[in-house]
């Protein structure tokens, strides 16, 4: 008998397994379908000996100090400012579009007043932002839009940006001065070790076991426990009885070359006529040397693992059916990306993790889970 029964390891599986069994001596089961932990966070060394995420990059960043300092438990941390190209009329230019990236594509010498007089003047005005289109082309106007942003957007999530929630674009600022990091947060570093060492760390305790290669729906009802933390996708958790959330999700095609370096960065995206929306090149990110480059092509699509909720308003409609019927089960706790159908980064995942922790210890003293099993599937 379990005291808890936790689905998915990823962030915020793990991070819920840690404080549970470290904060209140209790014992956790930690199950995935895949074969091994930290979702898709997870890294390892490819035959060329360099550490690679195996679904796409990974940054850490964050600005919330308790966030930083409960991950520094289990890493140390390598400094890293992440920067993006983008492969836009034959040129890499700087995404989030910024001075550089105007002057670069037009031949211009704008400065950064000019810049800001650059944009008003290309603006659209749209009474009511609604969408991710809309979101561009009244800030950039529409020949950016088109340049840097509609390709990319209709490749990453199948539909076009009109289609889509105003959320999708408002991630991206646009700077009028010269700044070229894709984020500005204080906190910006990559696990020295890698994320997989991390959550290796992070889970390494008696009281936690973990079933890898293990279908939630194809074992519950056989592991007795007695509280169950659900992290997967929430229609799946009711057999998809309400009808399917669109999930987008990826592939990857890895390969290895024999140079030093393959791009300026570690990430180039391409918006216009390739298939992929973008090459990683993993070296930049973990600071190894190596007379070998190991990379990632990254290719959308609807099928496989469920990646990224698609945000658009029939379906935050039916997610809030299942939010509905979920509120039926109230020794349920549904945390993370697909349990809660939206697109989260990685700090919020953990931040979101260590509320519920907070949320548990109000609610349930230590001991009151000593009352036999309260909860062991959706019947």
């Amino acid at each position: 008998m379990f005291d808890w029964l936790i689905v998915g390891a990823g962030f915020a599986g793990s991070v819920l397994a840690e404080r549970i069994a470290s904060q209140r001596g209790e014992t956790v089961l930690i199950i995935d379908r895949r074969n091994h932990i930290g979702g898709n966070a997870y890294d390892c060394y490819d035959e060329a000996g360099i550490l690679i995420h195996l679904y796409g990059p990974h940054i850490f960043h964050t600005n919330a100090r308790s966030i930083f300092d409960y991950l520094s438990q289990f890493t140390s941390w390598r400094p890293y400012e992440h920067r993006v190209l983008s492969s836009v009329d034959g040129k890499l230019l700087p995404i989030p579009i910024n001075l550089d990236t105007i002057n670069r594509l037009y031949d211009l010498d704008l400065s950064s007043e000019q810049l800001e007089a650059f944009f008003a003047a290309r603006r659209e005005k749209v009474e009511e932002v609604r969408s991710a289109e809309d979101v561009v082309v009244s800030t950039v106007g529409r020949e950016l839009y088109e340049k840097f942003f509609r390709g990319y957007t209709r490749k990453q999530w199948g539909v076009d940006p009109s289609q889509l929630s105003k959320a999708v674009t408002a991630r991206v600022p646009t700077r009028t001065d010269r700044d070229d990091r894709y984020f500005c947060d204080s906190f910006q570093f990559m696990p020295a070790g890698g994320y997989t060492r991390m959550f290796q760390r992070m889970l390494d305790s008696p009281r936690i076991n973990i079933m890898l290669q293990t279908d939630y729906r194809a074992i519950r009802g056989q592991i007795p426990y007695r509280r169950l933390i659900y992290t997967g996708p929430i229609d799946e958790f009711f057999d998809w009885k309400l009808g399917r959330l669109p999930y987008r999700s990826l592939s990857f095609r890895h390969v290895t070359l024999d140079t030093e370096l393959f791009q300026p960065v570690a990430v180039v995206n391409y918006p216009q006529c390739e298939d992929y929306t973008r090459i990683t090149e993993y070296k930049h990110l973990t600071g190894q040397r190596s007379a070998q480059t190991s990379l990632s092509y990254e290719y959308p699509t609807d099928m496989g693992d469920p990646y990224y909720p698609v945000p658009r308003t029939e379906n935050e409609t039916l997610y809030k059916q299942y939010e509905a019927l979920a509120a039926a089960f109230p020794e349920v706790w549904f945390v993370g990306r697909l349990a809660t159908y939206r697109y989260y980064n990685m700090d919020q995942v953990i931040g979101q993790a260590l509320a519920t922790f907070t949320k548990i210890q109000k609610l349930l003293p230590v001991g009151t889970t000593n009352q036999g099993r309260l909860y062991q599937a959706a019947e």
